[in-house]
């Protein structure tokens, strides 16, 4: 098994556009000849776009573009520039009189970062995915995760930033990738030295303490100040055949790598979403794709806080490892 770029995968597309100045951003999947995609929600409260439509009970079974986004629900505007991209290219599902494009999103909850009035739009998302034509790949401050933060299960004054992160791998003739926004509550772990990479500073924020052990101090209080202030985001990306029903089960064995990395994941206070995209060339078995993409989620979580610059007065794991 090798580490390859996700634009390795013949017929995907990747680009992001953010606002740094108001802290928010989304990034693009384009799979133009169509991919079978799925999806798993986890978490207590998302944000989504057209997830329903990827129910292996309904018709459509082509999605052309999945969107990661930033700004809450305001931010699943941007799907429609990116319906608008697809559509000037005759890209999308036809409909006798024309195409509709097929994009399914989710976003994030970045309002607290930055400028809560900004979010991504329906002319970012059309941005991002001309950036997606320059087939350069950037991680960190970008896209998804240019607001995203860690550890606020005791408020914004003690979370670090996280960001977008990408890996992927190549196995034989398989190629399996994960893109993520990570902004959850919980702590981000390495799994392998069992230490945290970023999330809930102590008072001094010095170090990072466990936010589990934090909440157990908690058995009665109400933190619904917090909700639906988090949501990690992701997709897989393979070369894999898959049907309906296989992707959102690939989407459910994803959550694997997030449970190893994210310490709480799936609470009340996030949306925790996955999606799988399959662009139908490489036979494979389910269960070890499954793994594989569990192995290399995890390994993008890992990446969008190790990539990531303190920004918003919210310090980095960079800056943890300097002192």
């Amino acid at each position: 098994m090798k580490e390859i770029k996700i634009t390795d995968i013949e017929g995907i597309r990747v680009g992001n556009a953010q606002n740094e100045e108001a802290g928010t951003g989304c990034t693009v999947i384009i799979c133009e000849k169509g991919g079978c995609a799925g999806v798993d929600v986890r978490g207590g409260g998302p944000a989504s776009h057209e997830t329903e439509l990827l129910n292996p009970i309904n018709t459509v079974d082509r999605v052309h573009g999945i969107v990661l986004s930033g700004g809450s629900a305001f931010g699943l505007e941007a799907t429609s520039g990116v319906m608008q991209y697809l559509e000037e290219r005759g890209i999308g599902f036809d409909v006798g009189i024309g195409v509709v494009p097929i994009a399914c999103g989710a976003s994030l909850f970045d309002l607290a970062v930055g400028n809560s009035k900004v979010r991504p739009d329906k002319a970012m998302g059309y941005q991002a995915c001309c950036n997606s034509e320059k087939n350069c790949i950037q991680e960190g401050n970008c896209g998804a995760g240019t607001g995203a933060s860690v550890g606020k299960y005791r408020g914004m004054d003690r979370a670090m930033k996280s960001g977008l992160g990408v890996y992927c791998v190549e196995l034989e003739n398989l190629k399996v990738g994960a893109i993520v926004g990570v902004n959850a509550i919980g702590n981000v772990i390495d799994s392998e030295t069992n230490k945290f990479l970023a999330g809930l500073l102590n008072e001094e924020k010095t170090e990072i303490i466990s936010t589990r052990e934090e909440m157990w101090k908690d058995l009665d209080i109400n933190y619904s100040v917090l909700k639906n202030t988090n949501t990690t985001i992701g997709c897989i990306i393979t070369n894999a055949k898959l049907t309906k029903a296989q992707a959102t089960k690939i989407a459910s064995m994803t959550h694997n790598g997030y449970a190893r990395a994210i310490s709480p994941v799936h609470t009340s206070l996030d949306g925790d979403t996955i999606f799988t995209l399959g662009t139908g060339e490489v036979e494979v078995n389910i269960d070890t794709l499954g793994t594989l993409a569990a192995y290399v989620m995890e390994k993008a979580i890992h990446r969008a806080v190790t990539q990531t610059q303190s920004a918003y007065g919210l310090k980095s794991c960079q800056d943890l490892k300097e002192k």
